[in-house]
């Protein structure tokens, strides 16, 4: 049977992670690009209207960290991203008050002031969504597991380019972090 959710929306921060046009333009797995920024979208609204934080995270893609690897995720010679690349989507109908992070990696807490932003707002809970589940969803959320914050991961407000690497995340890691649940789940708890 699965726990049921626990938390103060006021100290609940949404963070969803590169939903940008360079991103979501891509082949994505097991969830299509639309589910997963409608589930955000459905998501933000619901913790937005209990006094919660939203927070959009994006990838500088023409400026993001390239280092040797056997299987890079962009070749060397290949030509920069066009700047709308890693402009969130609008669909996200950002608010003011929402926290928008640029970030040049994987993860959205390292050389950031996001650890700052989520502590100056008194935030212990986050709550995941994004792309891709297994590289900057992930890399996040290991960030903050270190860091004290409870984790609720919404699986279905997120995906991959791969549905395998996805399911392994939601499987075997996340569980370990946190709750995994839908974005059905996270809302009827905001309730």
């Amino acid at each position: 049977m699965t726990q049921a959710l626990s938390f103060d929306p006021a100290t609940t921060a949404l963070i969803s992670i590169d939903l940008q046009h360079g991103i979501v333009g891509r082949p994505l797995a097991p969830h299509p690009a639309d589910q997963v920024i409608g589930n955000t979208i459905r998501a933000a609204d619901a913790l937005r209207a209990k006094g919660g934080t939203v927070v959009f995270v994006h990838v500088q893609l023409d400026d993001m960290l390239h280092l040797p690897a056997d299987a890079p995720t962009r070749s060397p010679d290949a030509p920069l991203p066009p700047p709308e690349a890693s402009q969130l989507v609008p669909q996200l109908n950002i608010q003011p008050r929402d926290v928008v992070i640029t970030k040049r990696q994987w993860g959205a807490f390292y050389s950031t002031n996001l650890e700052q932003q989520l502590r100056r707002r008194g935030i212990r809970t986050i709550v995941m969504s994004g792309v891709a589940t297994n590289f900057g969803v992930e890399s996040t959320a290991r960030a903050a597991y270190d860091q004290g914050f409870a984790q609720i991961f919404l699986e279905d407000a997120m995906t991959s380019m791969d549905a395998d690497a996805h399911r392994f995340a939601i499987q075997a890691i996340f569980p370990r972090m946190g709750h995994v649940r839908l974005t059905e789940d996270f809302v009827a708890a905001l309730r």
